[in-house]
């Protein structure tokens, strides 16, 4: 497949994810979405952006090859165009050059590098463009970034030459997909007291301090202190896994009970909701487990109550619908998303 058809085939249909900083999305959304709309309806793309609550966001383009790229320039543009804006009031002398991240398959990310390195060199030097392939997957997927840099027409140009390799090297086995998460304010504890973290500042959470203290009070491990040690220790290992496994869920719901509280008050943990979350048809088995057992033992540990919906024909997803306590909520959505993770990690293995 020659770059010829990627640039004027309108056979061909391409998706490409990029990974954005919020700021850079709210430029490109603009001011009551009039810069997507006109992306939109200029390229004639399909231009989808992840969840707003989300430091990092996902805009995904899609469509017949000419579109994406007309949508994917007019991108590029106007980042060029924030950066010259950015570069009026500054002392800066030199203009920083436009930064692009590609979210791809981790297992076509070896053809994209090619033996030695051979093929993202042969892509630098032809695109003018310095090109980044991320050595480890992002959270909780197999994906990796791929950071580009340069001036809009080696950006657009190199892109070009990565959806070549991409196209004549389709993905194998089973891609979970990178989905950002909602980013939260950090809760330390120091000198007995619980602080919320923003910024550069220590904000004291006093109803935070009194559940830390009540929790240290009902522990079920005596704690060991100095070079103190464990008496009579469990030699049934299997008694001692599910005690740890009891605690670590015990913590786990304290600290989001935590987080619900500080941001939202005393009565925040005890409310009611419900959560959706979309799994890939390819992985809801590991979910769901041999006969159940495992969505069972999540709806167990987690309190929430957990439907799985009915395959939809022509979807290669399910939905998830999560109901129950924000704590509730949350731990489940935990535990999903580690066996999603776990799997991630053998099929990266494999």
């Amino acid at each position: 497949m020659d770059s010829s058809l990627v640039e004027g085939g309108l056979n061909v249909t391409l998706t490409i994810r990029l990974l954005m900083h919020g700021k850079e999305v709210g430029s490109i959304i603009g001011k009551k979405g009039e810069s997507v709309k006109k992306m939109r309806e200029e390229s004639g793309a399909r231009i989808n952006i992840s969840e707003g609550n989300c430091p990092e966001r996902i805009i995904t383009l899609a469509g017949p090859t000419t579109s994406i790229f007309k949508a994917f320039s007019m991108i590029i543009e106007k980042l060029e165009e924030d950066i010259s804006t950015s570069m009026t009031n500054s002392t800066a002398t030199s203009k920083p050059p436009v930064t692009m991240r590609l979210v791809v398959p981790a297992s076509q990310c070896g053809s994209l590098i090619g033996k030695g390195g051979c093929k993202i060199k042969e892509i630098r030097e032809s695109a003018g463009a310095q090109v980044q392939v991320a050595g480890d997957m992002l959270p909780n997927s197999t994906e990796r970034a791929i950071t580009v840099a340069g001036t809009p027409q080696s950006i657009i140009e190199c892109v070009k030459q990565i959806c070549v390799v991409m196209l004549e090297s389709p993905p194998k086995g089973v891609t979970i997909p990178y989905r950002p998460k909602p980013s939260g304010s950090p809760v330390i504890f120091a000198g007995g007291q619980a602080y919320a973290v923003q910024g550069q500042h220590a904000i004291p959470q006093p109803d935070l301090t009194k559940l830390h203290q009540l929790a240290m009070q009902q522990s079920p491990f005596p704690i060991a202190h100095g070079n103190q040690s464990f008496q009579g220790r469990w030699t049934d290992g299997k008694r001692e896994f599910d005690v740890c496994k009891s605690v670590i869920i015990s913590l786990f719901n304290t600290l989001v009970g935590f987080l619900c509280i500080s941001s939202g008050g005393m009565d925040a943990s005890a409310q009611t909701g419900s959560h959706e979350l979309t799994i890939p048809n390819d992985l809801i088995g590991c979910i769901i487990g041999r006969q159940g057992a495992k969505i069972n033992e999540i709806r167990q540990m987690s309190g929430a109550q957990i439907k799985i919906a009915n395959p939809v024909e022509g979807s290669t997803d399910r939905q998830v619908t999560i109901t129950g306590s924000h704590a509730s909520i949350s731990l489940a959505e935990y535990l999903i998303n580690a066996r999603l993770s776990s799997e991630a990690t053998g099929l990266a293995a494999n």
